[in-house]
């Protein structure tokens, strides 16, 4: 008991930031908040009913993930998610943000539900309520059920189908508990990394698949969110996105020819269609015969009216006509993902997508980024980490400042877990987890953001 005591002591070691535009808490509440997703940290994957996921299968294929790991522990989250609720109520974060494994509450993607993998869910809501923390809800964060993917997955148009059924389920259960509804988590990961380059699961190397994936993701998002409010949902409906500026790497014509069409296909080609109800013309023209079968009425299911827009940023891209041959030390800071950090990148997303779009309210679902952390006793000193939160909060400030309608933000992640191809190798948590114990040990950057968030607000809530 003591030990845990002087975990959640004051952390002197860090500066509190009391600087958080006033102005906000003068108009609303601002959200402060961590996230998860299901695969990542949950475990018990053959338990109580779940059906495999793509990911589970592509775990087991050779030489697929880093070192050689997969999903069926993790973070045994399943059997500990009271002590996590607990620590995220000790670091006196008011919102977590997680991921449902549609593997574990409807196996087959399709026909009888699994009432146990509900009762978990359930669990967890209630468990989060009772200690004053908002539950945030994604519905997919890339864990398809296999038995879906068998038939086509996400190229076939039936999953969209499929998974209109079961986010009104979803919703039909728990949205009158819970504080938003996120459809997607990251729709270019899920194409491109999973359906392009076959980095993600299910690993699929098609670029005409995996444009074809990208528009059956936003259709079934846009499917989704008009039955649910169909269904008379009251509670705000978005998607998320990953997003990075994009940069040229010189003043070249080239490049600045590849730097529009990295953020064509990055940015444009999910923002535009959900805001403008159209797909970017110069990408279509580029993707030829790889563009997406788009069906009449499409485009008008996509661009259904979003009460936010998650954003998700770890870093800026630098477009090269001609990529170098051989990697250089630019002398650039870099995480442990060999990801530039880049604050700025940050503010300029944000300030570019207001001036571009007709934009609800944004919300920053995912920043945070990966060290190599080590205990030292019962402290884990990640200066890098929280200078990382710091300046990354303070960015988004400068884009509030601006004028942008920004209302939360959440670390990626609450805990170290199961980092997708990378398996265990890297640590993105403020929480560590010494995978075999499972001992969670809150690092200096989860007692940073603990008392940022204390000496900012008073009462976090979601906007309506």
């Amino acid at each position: 008991m003591a030990k845990t005591t002087n975990i959640f002591m004051k952390n002197q070691a860090t500066e509190s930031n009391s600087n958080f535009p006033q102005s906000l808490d003068k108009r609303s509440s601002f959200v402060w908040g961590v996230s998860t997703s299901a695969f990542q940290i949950e475990g018990a994957s053959l338990e109580e009913g779940r059906g495999d996921s793509i990911w589970d299968v592509f775990c087991r294929q050779k030489d697929t993930i880093k070192d050689h790991s997969n999903g069926d522990v993790a973070c045994d989250h399943y059997h500990r998610m009271q002590e996590d609720v607990n620590l995220i109520a000790a670091l006196k974060i008011p919102s977590y943000r997680f991921s449902i494994s549609w593997p574990r509450v409807q196996p087959l993607g399709e026909g009888t539900w699994n009432e146990k993998g509900f009762e978990f869910y359930s669990r967890l809501i209630n468990s989060l309520i009772e200690k004053g923390i908002s539950p945030h809800v994604t519905l997919y964060h890339w864990d398809l059920p296999q038995s879906l993917q068998d038939k086509g997955g996400w190229e076939n148009r039936e999953t969209v189908n499929h998974f209109v059924n079961y986010a009104s389920e979803v919703a039909r259960r728990f949205s009158h508990k819970v504080a938003s509804i996120t459809t997607h988590n990251e729709p270019w990961v899920v194409a491109i990394l999973g359906h392009e380059s076959g980095m993600f699961a299910p690993g699929v190397k098609s670029t005409k698949t995996a444009m074809q994936v990208a528009h059956h993701l936003l259709l079934s998002h846009g499917l989704a969110l008009k039955t649910l409010r169909q269904n008379d949902v009251k509670i705000p409906l978005g998607i998320v996105l990953n997003q990075s500026p994009i940069y040229p790497a010189t003043d070249s014509e080239a490049d600045r020819k590849k730097t529009q069409l990295d953020d064509g296909l990055l940015i444009r080609w999910y923002m535009d269609p959900l805001i403008k109800g159209s797909y970017p013309q110069d990408i279509l023209t580029y993707l030829g015969e790889n563009a997406p079968d788009v069906l009449p009425g499409d485009m008008q299911a996509i661009q259904q009216p979003l009460d936010f827009l998650g954003i998700n940023y770890y870093t800026r891209g630098i477009a090269c006509a001609t990529p170098p041959t051989e990697s250089a030390n630019t002398g650039k800071e870099i995480t442990a993902m060999g990801w530039e950090v880049y604050p700025q990148g940050l503010t300029d997303l944000l300030v570019r997508l207001d001036k571009d779009y007709q934009l609800p309210p944004i919300y920053i679902m995912e920043n945070g980024a990966a060290y190599d952390d080590q205990p030292s006793g019962d402290r884990i000193h990640d200066k890098e980490r929280t200078q990382y939160i710091k300046r990354h909060i303070a960015a988004m400030q400068e884009a509030i400042s601006l004028g942008v309608n920004v209302r939360g933000y959440f670390v990626w992640s609450l805990m170290d877990n199961f980092e997708w191809a990378e398996g265990y190798t890297k640590r993105f948590g403020i929480i560590f987890v010494d995978y075999k114990t499972q001992r969670r040990l809150p690092k200096d950057s989860a007692l940073w953001y603990r008392d940022f968030i204390t000496s900012n607000i008073s009462k976090a809530q979601f906007i309506r």
